[in-house]
């Protein structure tokens, strides 16, 4: 925040009638024990309060809240050969984005700790979470109830609510936020004053108004429309990166980039970059050469779609990435899928980040719930395409799009796999699988069938399908389900 704004903040904070449970005041005690545990106590009772802030202020007498200065110099403090900062910052779990400010006013010097609320777990400082009763420090683990109360507050706010820039102008909300692009993407006509915009943004949750007249930006705010998502310090990571490689494996890398726009606001941009990386085949028809892409393009924009909208934010330092191989494409986000990996076709979508995700549907980035998968699987029968694979490596969600391979070249898990799929698409169209229609998606002669069936008989085998209708002798009109119909 810039001076004008710190000022303004310093005054709201010592014009409250008395001290409250997420502001702490001192006037020179700097012990880094005591620092660390308050800011454990302040992070952890803010959200108690409704409050995505909490503030420790020195220079301020503590019952009459005199304004008598400190001698207190945060940025000079060391512990060991560590500043005070770099120390507080590795002793807490998980990371807080805690920020120093120092002031003159009065012809007196002030310190002031911002410290964010606690989001999906209670902050440790080294060994114990903190809390605050009252005025008073406690250990968390004495006041169980409060526990009880934080947990279920992390239950109940999604991340979307949470802050990622505080106490900022409106000149910098307008400056932090590509707002030309949210009333682009949502078809509304640019407001022609400042108070227009931030009222838009305010109503979609973008942007939250404060008590000293400034604004906070939210998670959701950022996250859709960032104009440069490195400038949310606790977003940085989650920007996509888009990394090619040169042969099928990581050991040399042709080209990455990272694409710092918020999702929706760089989402066609994103994709379009993906596209012009991706290999094309040549087809001959009527005698002319034609050029098609390797991957159906809305496979590509599904599935990346997917990987920003069910990402697990809890999650730090890592983000979607799109890696581009010679035969395959990964698409891989932090966190596990809330369901089987086996009935993203079938079952009911469940989302960690509903808001982001029905943005995202609201302005035609990603399908309608439940048939962003079906349109993946479909599109890659029409290329006959390997089927996709979705697996679930370290706390990571992976999808992968392989590039057109001969049935010859396919091993019996891509063969079992690519059956298992059709037969889900058939069962959700309400159609059934037959040797004729793996045949189809397979390429396979009609003479061929017993390779067909060979395949059915795998399958069946691996326990993915059975037959609808188990009465039935029939081998030649035998239709298939999914194990799970």
């Amino acid at each position: 925040m810039n001076v004008e704004e710190l000022h303004k903040l310093f005054n709201t904070l010592i014009g409250l009638p008395h001290e409250v449970a997420w502001v702490e005041f001192k006037e020179n005690n700097a012990d880094p024990q005591e620092i660390g545990e308050y800011l454990s106590a302040l992070a952890n009772t803010a959200p108690l309060h409704e409050q995505h802030t909490g503030f420790i202020v020195w220079g301020i007498k503590d019952r009459t809240h005199d304004l008598v200065g400190t001698d207190f110099q945060p940025r000079r403090k060391k512990i060991g050969n560590q500043e005070l900062e770099n120390w507080l910052a590795t002793q807490l779990y998980p990371p807080l984005n805690f920020r120093i400010y120092e002031l003159d006013q009065s012809d007196r010097h002030f310190v002031l700790f911002e410290v964010p609320a606690a989001t999906h777990t209670p902050v440790r400082f080294k060994e114990h979470e903190y809390i605050r009763i009252g005025t008073y420090k406690k250990k968390l683990r004495d006041h169980p109830e409060k526990e009880r109360e934080l947990w279920a507050l992390f239950s109940q706010t999604p991340f979307e609510k949470g802050i990622a820039r505080r106490t900022a102008s409106s000149d910098q909300v307008l400056s932090l936020i590509d707002y030309p692009a949210y009333f682009d993407l949502t078809k509304q006509p640019l407001p022609d004053n400042r108070t227009g915009i931030l009222d838009r943004l305010e109503f979609e949750n973008f942007i939250v108004r404060e008590n000293n007249n400034s604004f906070s930006v939210t998670n959701l705010g950022a996250v859709l429309f960032a104009k440069n998502i490195e400038n949310f310090e606790g977003l940085s990571r989650k920007a996509v990166r888009v990394i090619v490689y040169k042969g099928t494996d990581r050991i040399e890398t042709i080209r990455e980039q990272i694409d710092r726009r918020g999702y929706a606001a760089g989402f066609e941009g994103l994709i379009g970059f993906v596209n012009t990386l991706l290999p094309q085949n040549e087809l001959i028809r009527q005698a002319l050469r034609e050029e098609t892409r390797m991957y159906p393009e809305i496979a590509i924009r599904e599935l990346v779609a997917n990987a920003i909208i069910h990402q697990d934010f809890s999650i730090t330092g890592t983000g979607p990435m799109v890696e581009i191989f010679s035969d395959r494409i990964e698409i891989t986000n932090p966190g596990i899928p809330l369901i089987d990996t086996q009935r993203f076709l079938d079952a009911p979508p469940r989302s960690r980040n509903e808001a982001l995700a029905a943005f995202m549907r609201r302005v035609n980035i990603c399908e309608e719930r439940g048939t962003g998968i079906d349109k993946v699987i479909f599109h890659v029968e029409v290329f006959q395409l390997p089927a996709p694979n979705f697996i679930v490596p370290e706390h990571h969600t992976k999808a992968i799009l392989f590039a057109h391979r001969k049935l010859t070249a396919m091993d019996k898990y891509d063969r079992i796999r690519a059956c298992y799929q059709h037969a889900c698409l058939r069962y959700v169209s309400n159609e059934r699988m037959t040797n004729s229609s793996l045949r189809h998606r397979f390429g396979i002669d009609d003479k061929n069938y017993a390779v067909a069936s060979r395949i059915i008989a795998e399958t069946i085998e691996a326990g993915l399908i059975r037959r609808s209708d188990p009465e039935s002798k029939s081998k030649k009109h035998a239709k298939y389900i999914p194990f799970w119909a």
